[in-house]
């Protein structure tokens, strides 16, 4: 296994007085090359789950290990994962380039062998020749691609991408989402991808973990996972 999560568990603030729990005793492997789907219902605690394996929530409880190696207490820019949020965040004063570049840039690799590795990741998103424009000048589909090569710019251990798709309209989502599910194929990414969209799952992932009122209660192959689901609830989520 390359990513082991366990009995995880983060709580919030609900009122003055109260907390309640955003993701309750979660656990689940992912195996290298793997794309998991985490699918629910907004609220069900999907995007705690993945801030969580980033190191950017406080843990009330659990562990997540890589590779065996405890990295419950890791700091964020220490644990090799790269996010990649809805609006993708990108840097709106730089070019496409600068943007791409960005995080071998902070690692200091050599200027010459950044521009390949941009050239590189901009043809792999169908955006070579992109390189000198504005981010404002593209499309949102096309910023989307951008923030995308950003993130595998640098090689990251573990991919993790929360709701990526979700501001595009059906067509282009639909587009995007084959592109993705064959750029992260080619490139032998490990990935873990935040949806409430069925659609989306089925597009991206080899695998399905079914969150619903904080708690993982299915995972399994997307077959598996459509085909069977393991309460009433759960296929009424997903129209079965």
């Amino acid at each position: 296994m390359t990513l082991d999560v366990r009995n995880l568990t983060v709580s919030y603030l609900r009122d003055a007085r109260h907390t309640a729990l955003a993701i309750d005793d979660v656990s689940f492997t992912l195996e290298a090359g793997t794309v998991l789907a985490v699918l629910g219902p907004s609220g069900s605690g999907k995007s705690t789950l993945l801030r969580a394996i980033a190191g950017l929530e406080v843990l009330d409880a659990g562990t997540v290990r890589w590779e065996g190696e405890d990295i419950t207490r890791l700091p964020v820019h220490r644990r090799g994962f790269a996010l990649m949020f809805q609006d993708g965040q990108l840097f709106t004063h730089r070019s496409v380039a600068s943007n791409v570049a960005y995080a071998l840039q902070i690692a200091r690799m050599p200027a010459p062998q950044q521009r390949a590795r941009v050239a590189e990741l901009l043809e792999l998103v169908g955006l070579a020749g992109f390189g000198d424009r504005r981010v404002t000048e593209l499309s949102g589909g096309e910023q989307q691609r951008v923030a995308l090569a950003r993130a595998l710019a640098a090689r990251p251990r573990l991919l993790l991408l929360d709701e990526p798709l979700s501001s595009l309209d059906r067509e282009l989502r639909e587009r995007l989402g084959r592109d993705l599910r064959r750029i992260l194929v080619e490139t032998g990414t490990t990935a873990l991808f935040v949806t409430h969209d069925q659609g989306e799952a089925v597009l991206v992932a080899d695998r399905i973990a079914i969150m619903m009122d904080s708690h993982l209660v299915q995972s399994g192959t997307v077959a598996e996972v459509l085909d069977a689901p393991a309460t009433p609830d759960i296929a009424r989520f997903l129209g079965r």
